[in-house]
Parts: structure tokens; C-alpha cells; sequence
């Protein structure tokens, strides 16, 4: 079992930039992880915005996030990390972390990801 919370979300005007932290618990190690941040916007489907494998430190982004946000990992700290720069009013929504065993699929593929976080509120405004 793997325990993620999240924190670092709030209110920002556009323009600005905020850092959303993931601390990991549990049963945590393993070789191959897929790591990811997800986004919920009220009245859509979440989606997947920004993954890291735990091989190589590969990380991958959606286009809309693409150049303004950065997902990372401190491995010493368990924590996984998402700096989010010039945030737009279409970037506000709940925000969660997820991981999950790689399954030999791309961590963009946005399945396989069975353990999530509880979710953090970002708000932008114009």
C-alpha cells in the first residue's frame, strides 16, 4: 500500500506560479514507477498533465502544460513535485498525484496508476 498526500495548492492570479508537492508512504520502492500529476476541472474528465518515470527521470507533459510546468522528484525527501509557472485562469481545478508500477506501457499512457492522493484545489484568476 502507498499513502500519497498533497499539498502547495491555492489562489493565484494569472501570470503566477505555484508548487504542488506530493509526499509519498508505504510501500514505496520499486524499480519501475510511473509517477503523475492529474488535473480535474469541474464538469470534465480528469486528465493526466505530467508523468515521471522512475527510470531515467523521464518525464513527459500534455501540450496545454507544456513549457510551464515541471514535474520532478526529491527521492530523499519521497516527494514528488510539480512547479507550475505562468499559470492561466483555464489551469484552476483539483489537482492529484498518482503512481503505480509500470506496466511496460509509457507513463503518458495514464493507465496503471492505482494509487492517488486526496487532491489539491488551484485557483487562478484573471
Amino acid at each position: 500500500q502507498v499513502q500519497l498526500v498533497e499539498s502547495g495548492g491555492g489562489s493565484v492570479q494569472a501570470g503566477g506560479s505555484l508548487r504542488l508537492s506530493c509526499t509519498a508512504s508505504g510501500d514505496t520502492y520499486s524499480s519501475r514507477t510511473c509517477w503523475g500529476w492529474f488535473r480535474q476541472i469541474p464538469g470534465k474528465e480528469r486528465e493526466g498533465i505530467a508523468s515521471f518515470f522512475s527510470v531515467g527521470g523521464l518525464a513527459r507533459y500534455v501540450d496545454s502544460v507544456k513549457g510551464r510546468f515541471t514535474i520532478s522528484r526529491d527521492n530523499a525527501k519521497n516527494t514528488l513535485l510539480l512547479d507550475m509557472n505562468n499559470l492561466k485562469p483555464e489551469d484552476s481545478g483539483t489537482y492529484y498525484c498518482a503512481t503505480g508500477s509500470w506496466r511496460g506501457k509509457p507513463c503518458d499512457d495514464w493507465s496503471g496508476y492505482n494509487y492517488w492522493g486526496q487532491g489539491t484545489q488551484v485557483t487562478v484568476s484573471s
